[in-house]
């Protein structure tokens, strides 16, 4: 009983295994840091064109409650339908804002709307504690 179960568990091991096992080599690894400002850089390119690097830093450095580390960087890689995907981002105290060709961007404001906006903004502010 025992061997049936290791052989079961054998031939489930085998056929989940990888489909294409080829290992993709790194091209190219850059590493500095992290400095003791916060600061460092890192970059790397892959046999599968896989190209990504980032940098960061402390923005604020220094100053108590207002210091935020920053993350600025890109990759970029090939999507199934032959298809150049790159995102440009940065991580900071606004979150991750990523940016790309590919991404999905809202409409844009109706004129009515935006004049509404824009009038709204010139008014003073109201006492919301009544």
């Amino acid at each position: 009983m025992k061997l049936l179960v290791c052989l079961a568990l054998a031939l489930v091991a085998v056929s989940a295994r990888p489909q294409d096992a080829t290992p993709i080599p790194i091209l190219r690894y850059d590493n500095e840091g992290v400095n003791h400002d916060g600061s460092y850089e890192w970059a790397y390119e892959t046999g599968n064109e896989i190209v990504a690097n980032e940098k960061g830093y402390v923005k604020n450095l220094g100053v108590p409650d207002q210091e935020t580390q920053v993350a600025e960087g890109s990759y970029s890689y090939t999507a199934p339908d032959g298809q150049r995907i790159t995102v440009t981002y940065v991580a900071d105290e606004n979150g991750f804002q990523p940016r790309g060709d590919h991404l999905p961007t809202p409409p844009p404001i109706p004129a009515a709307i935006q004049r509404a906006l824009d009038y709204l903004a010139t008014l003073p502010p109201t006492d919301q504690k009544k």
